[in-house]
């Protein structure tokens, strides 16, 4: 079992990566300083989400104890499921705030 969480693992972050390089490359034409930050907020909640699910299944890996010991084991990681669930509230609120920005809010237009 240790080795399919480790693929899985492997996968998620590799999904990571080309989530990164392909956001990065993508234009942005926004001209407000707000819009651009919402932006960068909204992609760092949809990377990092790939990386939290990546690292979600390398904790599971690492752990050693198998059977009902194991939940002993798991409890010390509980913390973790905040760092997926920040992350999208970071990118559902992030796209909220630029859905809800009209083009030329910032009064230039």
């Amino acid at each position: 079992m240790r080795t399919l969480e480790l693929s899985i693992a492997g996968i998620l972050a590799l999904g990571g990566l080309r989530s990164l390089w392909t956001w990065s490359r993508r234009p942005f034409e926004g001209v407000d300083v707000r819009d651009h930050l919402f932006y960068a907020l909204y992609l760092a909640g949809r990377v990092g989400l790939w990386f939290a699910f990546a690292g979600l299944f390398a904790i599971f890996a690492s752990i050693q104890t198998r059977g009902r010991a194991a939940l002993d084991d798991v409890a010390r990681y509980r913390w973790y499921l905040l760092v997926p669930l920040a992350l999208a509230a970071l990118q559902l609120v992030a796209g909220w705030f630029l859905g809800r920005r009209a083009p030329g809010a910032d009064g230039s237009s």
